[in-house]
């Protein structure tokens, strides 16, 4: 607690770092304080401290979404990433949380920069139950459909997981994978394990693609993951295709069919 001599730039301190408990002191204390930069600094810590409320509820409504949907048993998390990229293969993960430890920030990947992705990544992977990767090769996408090519991936990433799940928890519409399957839309964003899974399919695919960029560059696969930046569209349209591209998601971009 401030000394009663405390400077207004002490003060301020103090409530930079303020947890609730000692934020709910300072401000009974300092509330009527008649200097600006005390009071700038309590409202700027009220804020923060809304904010991470607000991010604690986030997260543990979406593990309470992950029992609700999944039952009390293991819970499997299953969720895509490549589906529409024009190089570079369809990645699934599935993935069992425990209820706890809970892994704090958890998201729809697409909701967090790659730093935060990839220190998820890393938590998950310390307290996982269980984690599948499966990986779909572009030829195959070309043989068998995009819709074949999904099933074929979650079903190979549900058994690379190794365990037998209560519940298998799916993002976005039935696919019919799982008799245990429940899908929900938007479910990375909204339950854990999808979430999780999201990330991991991410993080594996995104590694792979860089991977992929030093044995064809040129088509900044690096920077893109496969995607159709325009700086990739127009690599395809200068050099053509390469083996690691779909090429009937590509025919759009080439003016003389593939050579290979």
């Amino acid at each position: 607690m401030a000394r009663p001599s405390a400077t207004a730039h002490e003060i301020a301190a103090l409530f930079a770092c303020a947890d609730d408990a000692e934020f709910a002191r300072l401000n009974e204390r300092y509330s009527d304080d008649p200097r600006k930069q005390v009071q700038h600094a309590r409202e700027v810590a009220q804020r923060r401290l809304g904010r991470e409320c607000a991010e604690r509820e986030r997260v543990l409504g979406m593990y309470a979404k992950s029992r609700e949907l999944g039952g009390p048993g293991l819970v499997l998390g299953v969720d895509e990433v490549g589906r529409g990229a024009l190089a570079g293969p369809l990645t699934v993960a599935a993935v069992a949380l425990p209820d706890d430890p809970i892994v704090w920030g958890i998201n729809d990947s697409k909701q967090l920069t790659p730093a935060q992705r990839e220190v998820l990544a890393a938590r998950i992977a310390d307290v996982a139950l269980a984690i599948g990767i499966a990986h779909i090769e572009p030829a195959s996408i070309d043989a068998v459909g995009m819709a074949t090519a999904l099933r074929m991936a979650m079903r190979r990433a549900i058994d690379d997981a190794g365990v037998e799940a209560d519940a298998v928890l799916i993002d976005g519409n039935p696919v019919h994978v799982s008799p245990k399957e429940v899908t929900l839309v938007k479910g990375d964003a909204r339950v854990s394990c999808i979430a999780a899974a999201s990330i991991v399919a991410k993080v594996t695919r995104d590694a792979l693609m860089v991977s992929l960029a030093e044995e064809y560059p040129g088509y900044h696969l690096a920077e893109c993951k496969g995607y159709g930046s325009p700086e990739h569209i127009a690599a395809i349209r200068s050099h053509g295709l390469t083996p690691i591209h779909r090429v009937s998601f590509c025919g759009n971009f080439l003016q003389t069919p593939p050579l290979f």
